[in-house]
């Protein structure tokens, strides 16, 4: 395995993964001893082909999944059962389709559910949902039934029902799918703007060129390399070998950008 270091930050790691290991029930090993420390504030990509184990990876962050060996902390608190809700307080996670997410008759509802539950005040609630809406740059959608969006639209509802509750570590898994040009680059200076911990799993290596400053590559369970994100995404060999392309930014001898 390939590590590089990317900086050191003297504080209690947000995110603290050992020793991971997950079976599914029919046998799939999909992680394989993972480790990973994610520090507050760090903006982290998680990379790889399909079947390494991303998706995985990250429904352990919020007690979605369970080792089958291993442990997860999140804020210097053990994910297991009877910690879940306090996990989930701290672990905003976007699922990878909006659709999983999005359950109730208008955008203002799904939006207003998170900070609903957490027992605030009903102003203190619209002030929130209205908030959300308007930094994914769907203000007027409140009265909007999400199952009749386009398929951007309802993943970016979900990312505002998400940040309505306020978490303190952001998980995204494939968050540019579906997404125009528009809405993905406001997405992107979205989540570059963010003073939260973000760990984002995706295909879409540009993305991740542009919002984390740290990567790290998974395949077939196992982490292959951790470092910033311009050496990973810029090593043509450790990509391929790993079922990878560079970025399109790089590929053709092009310049990246800064």
């Amino acid at each position: 395995m390939v590590r590089q270091a990317a900086g050191s930050v003297a504080v209690r790691p947000s995110v603290r993964v050992e020793g991971l290991h997950h079976c599914y029930p029919d046998g799939v090993l999909a992680l394989r001893g993972v480790e990973l420390e994610v520090a507050a504030g760090e903006r982290v990509g998680i990379v790889g082909p399909n079947g390494a184990g991303k998706t995985t990876l990250l429904r352990h962050l919020n007690g979605l999944l369970h080792p089958t060996r291993g442990e997860v902390w999140i804020a210097g608190l053990r994910v297991t059962p009877a910690a879940c809700p306090e996990v989930r307080r701290q672990v905003g996670y976007v699922f990878q389709d909006a659709d999983d997410q999005l359950f109730c008759p208008t955008v203002y509802d799904d939006v207003a559910f998170g900070p609903s539950h957490l027992g605030l005040p009903a102003a203190e609630v619209d002030a929130r949902v209205r908030q959300a809406l308007a930094v994914v740059g769907l203000t007027g959608f409140e009265e909007r039934v999400p199952q009749k969006l386009s398929a951007g639209q309802k993943r970016l509802v979900a990312l505002a029902g998400v940040l309505s509750y306020d978490p303190s570590i952001l998980v995204l898994d494939e968050p540019s799918a579906a997404l125009d040009p528009r809405h993905r680059r406001r997405l992107i200076n979205l989540l570059k703007g963010l003073d939260r911990t973000l760990i984002v799993a995706t295909h879409d290596l540009d993305f991740v060129w542009d919002v984390c400053t740290r990567t790290v590559l998974l395949d077939a369970g196992h982490v292959h390399a951790d470092g910033p994100t311009r050496t990973i995404l810029g090593d043509r060999a450790l990509l391929e070998t790993n079922g990878l392309e560079l970025p399109l930014r790089l590929q053709g001898g092009g310049q990246p950008d800064a």
